[in-house]
C-alpha cells in the first residue's frame, strides 16, 4: 500500500474568516512534505473556480466546503457545488445538508463534532448537536483547533501554547471516540483528522500574532491515506483516488510533530485474506484471525476492541489473535518530552458477526 500524508479542514483567503492564499498554503504544504491539502473554505468553492484544484508542484489540492450554520458544521467534498446555508443560521435540519451532498454525487463529514470553544478567548462552541441523522460518510475524531482551544485556560498557559502547539495536544476528545465507536457497530463510519485552521489575527499581550501561519500547522496533525496503486498524475483520477480512500476508511491520524507516522499499519489477517483499515468482513471462529499492528517507530500501543482496551504493549508491533467478532481500532501514544503523548489514531478493521455483517 502506499502511504500519502494530507489535511483537511482548511481555510484560505476565500474565506470571510481567512486570510492566506492558496499559493503560500501550497508553498507550506510542499515545505513540510504534505501530498494533498482538503480545502474547505465556508460558503464557497471559489478556489476551485480560481483554478487552483489539481496538482500544484507535488501537492494536490482538493476543493470542499464547510457548510457552517451556528451548529453542525458538515464538510463536504466533490461534485457537489456550493451548498449555500446561512451563516450562524440555527434551525437549519442538517439531514437537509447531508442529504444534498449525498445526492450530487459528494461526500461529507462530521466536523469538530465536540467542539468547545475558549471562553477565555471569546472563541464560541461549534459543536454537533443533532445526531438523529443518516447518510452522512464519516466524521472528524481529532480536531487541531479544538484540541489546542481547549488548553488556553490561562494567559500564561495560552502563550505557552502558542509557542508549542504540538506538545498541548491531548488527543481525540473522549466523547468523540465513544460516540465513534458506538456509530461503527451499527456500520462502517470513517474518521479523519481536521485543521481548521484560518491563520487569523489575534492580539495578545498588546501584541498582534498570526494564529497560525500554515507552515507551524501543516507539520502536526495530519490524516494518511493508503492506496494500492500511486497517485495518479492527472488530477482527475488522483483525487478520485483521494476521496475515496477517506470515505472507506483506509486511512489513520497522527500528530507527526512527535515523528513520522508514514508506514503505520493495521491490519486483520487469516489464510484466506487481509482485511485493512476501513474494511469489513465476516468472523468465522474457526477461521485463525489475527490482528497485526506494526508502528514506524517506539510506542505504547492499545489495541481497542467496541470502545474497550483489550491489548496494551510498548515496542513497534503488537499481534494478537482476534478473540471474536468485533470493532477494532489501534491507539499508540509516544514518549515524548516527559510523558505519554497522543501519536497515531487507526480507522477501524470491522469484523462483524452474524447479525452485524453487512
Amino acid at each position: 500500500m502506499h502511504d500519502y500524508t494530507g489535511v483537511i479542514h482548511l481555510h484560505s483567503e476565500y474565506s470571510f474568516d481567512g486570510r492566506t492564499p492558496v499559493s503560500r498554503m501550497i508553498r507550506a504544504a510542499r515545505t513540510s512534505r504534505v501530498h494533498f491539502l482538503a480545502l474547505t473554505d465556508h460558503a464557497c468553492v471559489t478556489a476551485r473556480d480560481r483554478g487552483w484544484e489539481g496538482w500544484h508542484d507535488g501537492v494536490l489540492v482538493i476543493v470542499g466546503q464547510e457548510i457552517s450554520p451556528r451548529f453542525n458544521h458538515y464538510l463536504a467534498f466533490g461534485p457537489c457545488g456550493v451548498v449555500d446555508i446561512p451563516d450562524d443560521a440555527e434551525d437549519t435540519d442538517p439531514q437537509s445538508y447531508i442529504d444534498r451532498v449525498r445526492e450530487a454525487g459528494g461526500i461529507g463529514f462530521i466536523a469538530h463534532p465536540d467542539h468547545k470553544g475558549a471562553p477565555l478567548f471569546h472563541v464560541k462552541h461549534y459543536p454537533w448537536t443533532d445526531w438523529d441523522i443518516s447518510g452522512f460518510n464519516g466524521l472528524g475524531i481529532w480536531d487541531f483547533m479544538t484540541d489546542w482551544q481547549e488548553s488556553l485556560t490561562g494567559k500564561v498557559r495560552a502563550l505557552a501554547s502558542y509557542l508549542m502547539p504540538a506538545l498541548v495536544l491531548r488527543g481525540p476528545d473522549r466523547e468523540t471516540l465513544v460516540r465513534w465507536d458506538a456509530l461503527g457497530r451499527e456500520r462502517r463510519v470513517p474518521g479523519i483528522g481536521e485543521c481548521d485552521n484560518h491563520n487569523t489575527k489575534k492580539r495578545w499581550f498588546g501584541v498582534t500574532m498570526p494564529v497560525f501561519p500554515f507552515a507551524r500547522v501543516l507539520p502536526i496533525l495530519r490524516t494518511h491515506i493508503l492506496t494500492k496503486e500511486p497517485l495518479a498524475e492527472a488530477s482527475g483520477p488522483a483525487m478520485e483516488s483521494v476521496l475515496k480512500a477517506l470515505a472507506e476508511g483506509r486511512s489513520y491520524v497522527a500528530n507527526d510533530w512527535l515523528a513520522s507516522s508514514t508506514g503505520f499499519r493495521f491490519q486483520a489477517e487469516r489464510p484466506a485474506g487481509v482485511v485493512v483499515m476501513g474494511e469489513e468482513a465476516h468472523f468465522q471462529s474457526d477461521e485463525d484471525w489475527v490482528l497485526q499492528v506494526r508502528v514506524p517507530g517506539e510506542g505504547r500501543i492499545c489495541l481497542v476492541r467496541d470502545g474497550a482496551v483489550i491489548r496494551e504493549e510498548s515496542g513497534r508491533s503488537l499481534s494478537l489473535p482476534a478473540p471474536g467478532p468485533g470493532v477494532y481500532r489501534v491507539e499508540v501514544r509516544r514518549w515524548s518530552w516527559g510523558r505519554w503523548r497522543p501519536w497515531i489514531f487507526s480507522n477501524p478493521v470491522y469484523l462483524r458477526g452474524t447479525q452485524g455483517a453487512a
